[in-house]
């Protein structure tokens, strides 16, 4: 587990859908619009002066780095509180659950359950459980 992927709010961008399966995807993609000669004529392509520099980004550095790292938003008020709380998962903040998180536990079901594993079992067992995920192709959007 890289621990410089984990979110204030207890995800692990390891197992996005964005991290796990468009970064890989989209370096497939380059390279094989690369050899089919797309750098050359990619400008003959509605959009595509935007798209190509766009495409070769993601193939080259991805397109993520998690909230403790500078990722997101900089006024996400989860990021905000556990800086300000000195707390590096949310989960272990001395006031969770609170408010600040409902909107992410709507949005990310398994997040609770998660979390309470974090706070009940500790980080060797959450980390377990993402690195599980993680190698059997698990993201987040599968969870839904």
């Amino acid at each position: 587990m890289d621990k410089k992927y984990i979110c204030y709010c207890g995800l692990y961008c390891e197992n996005c859908a964005v991290k796990a399966k468009i970064t890989p995807a989209s370096k497939v993609l380059y390279e094989e619009m690369k050899k089919a000669g797309f750098e050359d004529i990619i400008h003959l392509i509605p959009g595509g002066e935007g798209f190509w520099p766009f495409l070769k980004g993601m193939a080259d550095d991805g397109i993520c780095i998690s909230c403790q790292d500078g990722g997101g938003d900089p006024g996400c008020v989860i990021r905000i509180c556990a800086k300000e709380k000195n707390v590096e998962i949310c989960a272990l903040c001395d006031s969770y659950p609170c408010e600040k998180l409902n909107a992410v536990f709507a949005n990310q079901p398994l997040l609770k359950g998660d979390n309470a594993l974090l706070r009940e079992e500790g980080m060797d067992a959450w980390a377990k459980l993402q690195d599980e995920r993680r190698a059997r192709g698990f993201t987040y959007q599968d969870g839904k």
